[in-house]
């Protein structure tokens, strides 16, 4: 007699958003199929007792196989990057189609579509990167890829080979409004950071730990600032993409406050690290390098008090895998380079849940529903996944992480599956750890062994944009537009 599921997890505590209970989930076909208690047997049978039942994360800012804009290309491609994933309990990723000045937006994402194809274990999506909003970007290429389900871009404020104009930004935030798309937004003031990055490098400040100093928190909240002001012309939702600190999410909160649609990200680097942490030996500090950087343990406070509160809607690794004693890594042009020399970027794809589980949920920062939310739910809703992902409910993606609550871990980069030679969290003891690693129905990973076949990873055509105020993402999922 057959099975009545394919895959039956069992007598593990479910948790949602919304609450939890110790129900069976029964999977078939690659959907969950019915949630109750005392399910029969399936074909495959998981015990989850004494441990947590959680959605398949989803990490909506990471990237993979991309080219920067000085052409160094990131360690991590798309096996290596969605082995680490589902490693860490996460069953989709949404990395950037980079788009450099005078690349056709259509041919980028071609090109990116052919380097996820046959290497990707878990599912995927693709944010856009706009470096170069000419005519045909604006009135052909992004309606169609919108229309295709790359329903959201990024644009930056900073970096002088990827930075749009104000007058660029409002191009780009018309066509999101009209085609009911999302805009993510890098914010720091450019000029304010070459402005500071000049004086230091006059003084001879070049080492690592100056790149903190470069970036002031001010630089991040007036671009906030003006990127709010600038969707306000328009009326367009934006995404602030690695909120580091307080000054920036004071303006997220006023924005908020005022009824806007402006929604929020942050990190774990921004929950764990502070500008001390550049303050190393010789070149250790270029491991710390990223933008915006870490600010203080003020600034930490605040964010993990943004996200108790739900100022802060997801958290995402911000994966930019650079090696760190690699030619074409952070040591691209020497390890006495100075700071604005060495790429931008740290590792933390497969460390990204257990680090914020860690020291939010055990720490007593977060409830297990918040941690399902910021790593889960609110991703799926606003990037229009939900209700296929994001949710353990009938109808869903049999997309699921089994947590052992209790299980200690030290991170060390020889247990990681990235393809990267450090983890910036090295020695790091960590409470909690995801064991199985459940995929549309398919075991991935379980108990230290990984099973997935590169490949088996699908594109997701992600539906529209269609939240209105931030708030909706802390209704129950029947209550949410």
């Amino acid at each position: 007699m057959a099975a009545a599921f394919d895959l039956v997890v069992r007598n593990g505590t479910v948790v949602s958003a919304e609450g939890r209970d110790t129900v069976d989930i029964g999977v078939c076909d690659g959907r969950i199929a019915r949630i109750d208690r005392r399910l029969p047997a399936g074909t495959v049978d998981l015990d989850a007792s004494g441990q947590l039942v959680l959605p398949g994360a989803i990490d909506s800012h990471c990237h993979v196989a991309q080219r920067s804009s000085t052409g160094l290309m990131t360690a991590d491609d798309f096996e290596s990057a969605t082995r680490a994933a589902a490693c860490g309990g996460t069953t989709t990723i949404i990395p950037f189609a980079a788009q450099h000045r005078g690349q056709p937006l259509r041919e980028v994402v071609d090109d990116y579509r052919r380097s996820a194809e046959g290497k990707a274990i878990v599912d995927y999506g693709f944010h856009l990167i706009v470096s170069d909003p000419d005519e045909r970007a604006l009135t052909v290429d992004l309606p169609a890829l919108i229309r295709e389900g790359c329903t959201s871009f990024k644009v930056f404020m900073t970096y002088e080979a990827l930075k749009l104009t104000d007058r660029q930004i409002l191009d780009v935030l018309q066509v999101a409004r009209e085609q009911q798309a999302l805009v993510l937004v890098h914010a720091e003031n450019h000029d304010a950071v070459a402005w500071s990055t000049a004086r230091l490098m006059r003084a001879g400040h070049t080492a690592p730990k100056f790149h903190a100093a470069a970036r002031p928190d001010i630089a991040e909240r007036e671009a906030v600032h003006r990127m709010i002001s600038l969707s306000e012309v328009v009326g367009a939702a934006v995404l602030v993409v690695h909120v580091s600190g307080d000054a920036a999410l004071e303006q997220i909160r006023w924005a908020r406050g005022r009824g806007l649609p402006i929604f929020a990200e942050t990190c774990p680097q921004y929950l764990c690290f502070t500008e001390a942490s550049l303050d190393r030996p010789g070149f250790e500090g270029a491991k710390f390098i990223f933008s915006p950087p870490p600010r203080t343990v003020r600034d930490q406070q605040a964010l993990w008090r943004g996200c108790a509160r739900g100022d802060l809607d997801v958290m995402s690794s911000d994966h930019a895998p650079y090696r760190f004693g690699a030619v074409d890594g952070k040591a691209v042009h020497g390890t006495d380079a100075p700071f604005p020399k060495v790429p931008n970027g740290m590792p933390g794809l497969e460390t990204c849940l257990p680090v914020v589980f860690s020291e939010g949920v055990v720490a007593g920062r977060l409830t297990l529903e918040q941690f399902v939310a910021l790593s889960s739910t609110n991703a799926a809703r606003i990037y229009g996944m939900h209700p296929r992902k994001g949710t353990l409910a009938v109808g869903a993606d049999a997309d699921i992480a089994i947590w052992d609550p209790e299980r200690r871990v030290t991170i060390t980069n020889d247990r990681l599956h990235h393809h990267m030679d450090y983890t910036p969290y090295e020695g790091m003891t960590v409470t909690g750890w995801p064991v199985v690693t459940v995929s549309r129905g398919d075991v991935l990973w379980r108990e230290g062994v990984l099973t997935a076949t590169p490949g088996r990873g699908r594109f997701l055509a992600r539906d529209r944009f269609t939240l209105g105020l931030p708030a909706a993402l802390r209704s129950t999922a029947e209550a949410a537009p």
